[in-house]
């Protein structure tokens, strides 16, 4: 059975940034003249080793402390005095390495290591403070760049649940308000026309399966929402015998289309509330869906006086506003105005994919 080690960017970083500077080391000292071999691979190994080592202690310390979530202002006061901390080790930790390897390749050599530190320490602890400048920078600007695309996805997830939420929330409150003005219909068919309350029921029965049964679906095809529509009027119809007429016209390439749940409804139910019941004489109610200038316009029609309180304050439009402003980011419009005298206009305008 094969199995696959995965090491993290982290280590191949390390084990690639410390093998390269090694080897630029073990070049200069080739070119130098007098080369050990022996010398040489023991130095690459131990190079690698004990820089590794070194670092990543210090980023133990530093992830116990927190030094990834700090700002960047935060950040640059503690990389400072970590760089010279980490150049007084290093100079520690190799003069100590190099001492150690001349004594063992070089017995005949008397010097102290007290005589071999000052003799080198200037030079290596420039180096090291180079070095470990170069490593903190990478290491934490790497650290906040990868916070920094977190918190934006963290941001962005938060985003998109808080709108689900909002709309589910919205969504909620249209099934309530939807069957109760269904029920009130019925309640006045029951002594009126009972054939026609039976008719109804069996209507309300078909409308509740597809609404409240599906309250978790933000977005349906504009076919299921006109064949809703369809339903709904035909229950007002049975209330408003001759006074209710009404024409759905939908172009075919529409009816695929997905809008949000309810929102031809709202605008139907709307047209009835505040234009056809206020009518004695009733009117007629024009559902239309076309596609223009990139966009799918959805148009209820009906007689009456536009009322601008309503607008503000319904319910069912304000939901409807709402609901489309979070459903399409700014990009949808929903428009309601006297077209005419005597005739309301209600769009709704939504990209067309």
């Amino acid at each position: 059975m094969n199995s696959k080690i995965n090491i993290s960017l982290y280590w191949k970083c390390q084990l690639i940034g410390w093998s390269v500077a090694a080897l630029y080391w073990e070049y200069n000292g080739l070119t130098g003249g007098n080369f050990n071999w022996l010398l040489g691979v023991l130095q690459f190994v131990t190079d690698v080793f004990v820089y590794i080592m070194l670092t990543h202690l210090y980023r133990n310390f530093a992830l116990r402390h927190g030094f990834q979530n700090l700002n960047l202002g935060q950040l640059l006061k503690r990389i400072i005095p970590a760089a010279i901390v980490l150049g007084i080790a290093y100079t520690l930790v190799t003069t100590g390495k190099l001492y150690l390897f001349r004594l063992w390749f070089m017995p005949a050599l008397q010097e102290s290591y007290t005589d071999f530190f000052r003799a080198n320490a200037d030079k290596i602890f420039i180096g090291g403070i180079r070095l470990m400048s170069i490593w903190l920078l990478a290491y934490h600007l790497y650290q906040y760049a990868q916070r920094e695309i977190r918190v934006s996805r963290e941001n962005a997830q938060l985003a998109i649940i808080t709108r689900d939420a909002q709309l589910s929330n919205l969504s909620a409150q249209l099934n309530p308000h939807f069957l109760f003005n269904s029920l009130n219909n019925i309640k006045a068919l029951v002594i009126e026309n009972p054939k026609s309350a039976r008719r109804a029921i069996d209507l309300l029965s078909d409308l509740l399966r597809t609404s409240l049964y599906q309250g978790d679906i933000m977005q349906v095809t504009l076919r299921d929402e006109i064949n809703l529509v369809n339903d709904y009027l035909e229950l007002e119809k049975l209330r408003f015998e001759e006074r209710l007429q009404y024409v759905i016209d939908t172009c075919d390439d529409t009816t695929g289309v997905l809008i949000p749940r309810l929102s031809i409804q709202i605008l139907v139910e709307n047209a009835i509330k505040h234009g056809i019941a206020k009518l004695k004489q009733g009117g007629l109610i024009t559902v239309r869906a076309e596609r223009s200038a990139g966009l799918i316009r959805i148009s209820v029609q009906n007689p009456g006086q536009f009322d601008v309180s309503q607008s503000v304050s319904g319910l069912g439009l304000k939901n409807l506003r709402d609901r489309l402003d979070l459903q399409y980011k700014g990009t949808a419009n929903f428009t309601i105005s006297d077209e005419l005298h005597g005739i309301v206009l209600a769009t709704i305008s939504i990209p067309s994919a």
